[in-house]
């Protein structure tokens, strides 16, 4: 179910709780706020800070209740050209959204000129409800995965999301369907941790070597045939390609992906889905859960192999 907050206002407001009580506004921006030197500095400067309604000192001491605002929602004009993309908003609000991307779509352009992106779809579905801003994705999904991204509205927000990214309190949980029967060779749950490099002499291809980044992913058999295994998978890192490199890498391609040698005769694509997308909402002390069904493509896919995938409807 999509959740929409209409209405905009550059002010966040921040309640002091008792464990900040006689703490300056400064250490107060800083902490809870995660505010940077150089943010407060600008919001000084264009009077974008009040407590209880009016300009602080920023050494002033503040006490439990008092009311903190900062100006960090500005209205910034969208770098893109807005166009008509089709994908679903799972959930919206004044922060952040989170997007249910079809195969075939890029995120981003990746070269001048280049259209057709979510980032244009997400922008022209802004113009339509009165909004203009600039498209910042939290984390990243290839053109051909398709499932939950989630972005962020302004800059402020996509700090505080990427800092819970890079710390691991993002959680990601895709469906994929590899070749074979997984049990056959491999427990029906484990992790895999295995670094991944760049492949040498291919622009696109990444391997699995000793040399590489660190890459953890962490999988469980959810249903299997003797021609296919479906895998509920949970990223811990995110490297590029990292579940398609990591799954080839133990002998079971994803089906469709033809870069890492899957089977291409029942799917066109990568079978690859974002279901799942759990975090913290920044200026909120709530955990959000939100899930997207499978694809069409990869639906025909489970019912040819006999597959079972049960779906967990949630909506924050």
């Amino acid at each position: 179910m999509s959740k929409k907050h209409t209405g905009y206002s550059k002010w966040i407001t921040y309640i002091v709780p008792e464990a900040w009580s006689r703490r300056s506004v400064k250490e107060v921006l800083q902490g809870p706020l995660q505010l940077s030197n150089r943010m407060i500095n600008r919001l000084t400067r264009s009077r974008g800070i009040r407590l209880n309604g009016k300009m602080p000192w920023l050494d002033r001491q503040v006490k439990a209740g008092d009311q903190l605002k900062v100006a960090v929602r500005p209205r910034e004009r969208a770098d893109l050209t807005a166009e008509p993309v089709p994908f679903d908003t799972v959930y919206e609000d004044k922060d952040l959204l989170v997007v249910n991307k079809p195969p075939g779509i890029k995120v981003h352009p990746v070269k001048p000129g280049e259209t057709g992106t979510l980032s244009h779809g997400i922008l022209y579905q802004w113009k339509q409800a009165g909004w203009e801003g600039k498209v910042r994705p939290v984390h990243r999904l290839d053109r051909y995965t398709s499932g939950l991204l989630l972005v962020a509205k302004y800059a402020y927000i996509h700090q505080l999301l990427d800092k819970e990214l890079r710390q691991h309190r993002i959680k990601r949980t895709y469906i994929t369907v590899t070749t074979g029967k997984w049990t056959d060779r491999h427990p029906a749950e484990g992790t895999i941790d295995a670094p991944i490099v760049r492949s040498p002499g291919h622009p696109l291809r990444r391997t699995v070597s000793d040399k590489g980044d660190p890459a953890i992913t962490h999988y469980r058999v959810i249903s299997e045939s003797n021609t296919a295994t479906a895998l509920e998978v949970r990223l811990e890192t995110g490297r590029t390609h990292q579940i398609r490199v990591h799954f080839a890498h133990m002998g079971f391609p994803l089906l469709g992906d033809r870069l890492y040698g899957g089977d291409l005769s029942a799917i066109s694509r990568q079978a690859l889905h974002a279901r799942r997308l759990t975090f913290s909402h920044p200026l909120r002390e709530e955990t959000l859960t939100v899930e997207a069904p499978l694809p069409e493509d990869m639906e025909k896919l489970v019912r040819k192999h006999h597959l079972t995938i049960k779906e967990k409807r949630r909506s924050p």
